[in-house]
């Protein structure tokens, strides 16, 4: 179980969607190309299995990237995201877009960022989450930060805290264990 405060558990409780940034938060932050000038990216396979865990658990999952890519839209179809939005370096408009279509509120969201262009979104929403090697005033301005790096399980870290905070955690294991 995750060490959380009143005021941490109080802000997840109320998630029912999780927005993502890509680079830095789902991947480590570096870009790869072949040797054709392909874009490759890696995505953290217990990430996935988290986002899959808040989905089956009721809670939406988004990405506001301000890249395009291929990798994005292949990984983002694999794991049933409906909501991605790429190419988007004013992530502000793609975010209050996303709230009009679902009609949740800011303060029911819970959006991960690392790098100056999140901030916009990271001071509207009711909990904001950098990685651990997000830039430093973006971590200044979260409500948590996660103990893994970006690309490296911190998307699974935040997905896990809001499955505890809303006591949906130990049902998913129920769940996976008696299949």
């Amino acid at each position: 179980m995750l060490p959380m405060d009143d005021a941490l558990r109080a802000r997840a409780a109320k998630i029912r969607m999780l927005v993502l940034d890509v680079d830095g938060v789902l991947t480590d932050g570096k870009l790869y190309f072949d040797h054709a000038g392909n874009e490759l990216k890696a995505f953290n396979t217990r990430d996935g299995l988290g986002m899959k865990a808040l989905q089956r658990s009721g809670i939406e999952v988004a990405v506001i990237t301000g890249r395009k890519s291929e990798a994005v839209s292949h990984r983002m179809a694999q794991l049933e995201i409906q909501h991605v939005y790429q190419g988007r370096e004013d992530k502000l408009n793609a975010f209050l877009h996303l709230l009009e279509l679902t009609g949740l509120e800011a303060s029911q969201v819970c959006f991960a960022g690392d790098d100056w262009i999140d901030l916009p979104l990271l001071l509207r929403v009711g909990l904001a989450v950098s990685v651990a090697d997000g830039e430093e005033r973006v971590k200044e301005h979260a409500h948590w930060i996660t103990q893994r790096n970006g690309g490296d399980g911190a998307v699974r870290e935040i997905c896990n805290l809001i499955l505890a905070a809303q006591g949906k955690d130990q049902a998913i294991m129920d769940e996976i264990l008696s299949a």
